[in-house]
């Protein structure tokens, strides 16, 4: 699965990324709730992005909210507009997304999952899934939280093995993925730290996990899941990561032209994928392209990967 990345996994990049590399799933970015408007749950923006699939492949809607009312009324909302696959972020780490228990602050009480999650499963009608950090503080924390979720009929889960009080800090510790498919009879997607075809190998075999979600591993590298199906190099070269590195950025950047305003807003969010390339060998080409000032001299770092 291709991860939901605020800023990141908008259209554009999933449509290439479709294109190419074709991800068994694919999400959206996370769809605010409203807690107000019972008219507007979502906005309007949001709701021209549901889709049951996207070029052939499901596409998964996920809403960030608080609220029993808020969260049912949104997804029926989502569902109205097109959304078969829906999912509750409770994984969200950072600014307001946990200050009004919402994303990863849904934790911090979990006494009100009881009655959220039991709703959202009667008025979901297609697949229900939960993407969700292992706990607010206490890495122990969704193993209390597995019976409420097997009760509900929840589909699968989505589990990125750090607390949010870590942040993007430390390590995803996979012995907590493992330790949760071996409890639950749920789906479990391993999620966190996957950047190498060995490495998600070695995690899909050492924990069990029916699959794996690739975030910033996958935005750095998109030929990392076809290294994952074994159809491309588990080890490509230098010649090869950076002719891959032009063709990818080549290709992505007239589909952010036609997508964003403005040469300033493309280029701060072309930038973007950039800073998630990790790739020693090819550090100074790296640099060139996310010091660039104009997009002018963006695309003239972009051509020196081809020469």
């Amino acid at each position: 699965m291709l991860a939901p990345m605020q800023g990141l996994t908008n259209r554009a990049l999933r449509s290439l990324f479709t294109k190419w590399v074709r991800p068994d799933v694919v999400w959206t970015e996370f769809m605010r709730v409203n807690p107000v408007s019972a008219k507007k749950r979502l906005m309007p923006g949001d709701l021209r992005e549901i889709s049951a699939s996207e070029d052939g492949i499901p596409l998964v809607v996920q809403l960030i909210g608080h609220g029993r009312e808020a969260l049912v009324s949104a997804a029926q909302a989502a569902q109205d507009a097109g959304a078969v696959h829906l999912n509750l972020n409770m994984g969200c780490p950072y600014g307001r997304m946990t200050s009004g228990l919402t994303g990863g602050g849904m934790l911090k009480k979990p006494e009100l999952l009881e009655e959220i999650i039991p709703a959202l499963r009667e008025a979901i009608h297609g697949s229900f899934s939960i993407k969700l950090r292992a706990g607010y503080e206490d890495p122990q924390q969704v193993f209390s939280l597995l019976p409420l979720f097997e009760r509900s009929g929840v589909d699968f889960l989505v589990l990125h093995p750090r607390t949010v009080r870590q942040a993007y800090n430390g390590w995803a510790d996979h012995e907590v993925t493992a330790e949760v498919v071996r409890s639950t009879g749920i789906p479990v997607i391993a999620n966190g730290d996957i950047r190498s075809a060995a490495g998600g190998g070695r995690l899909l075999e050492q924990t069990g996990a029916a699959g794996l979600m690739l975030g910033r591993g996958g935005i750095g590298e998109p030929m990392l899941f076809e290294r994952l199906r074994g159809r491309a190099a588990a080890e490509p070269d230098l010649a090869e990561r950076r002719a891959m590195l032009h063709r990818y950025l080549s290709d992505l950047l007239p589909l952010y032209c036609a997508l964003f305003y403005g040469n300033a807003q493309v280029l701060g969010k072309i930038k973007g994928v950039v800073s998630n390339v990790e790739d020693a060998e090819l550090e100074r080409e790296l640099k060139k392209l996310t010091r660039s000032k104009t997009l002018e001299a963006f695309h003239a770092a972009l051509e020196e990967l081809a020469l």
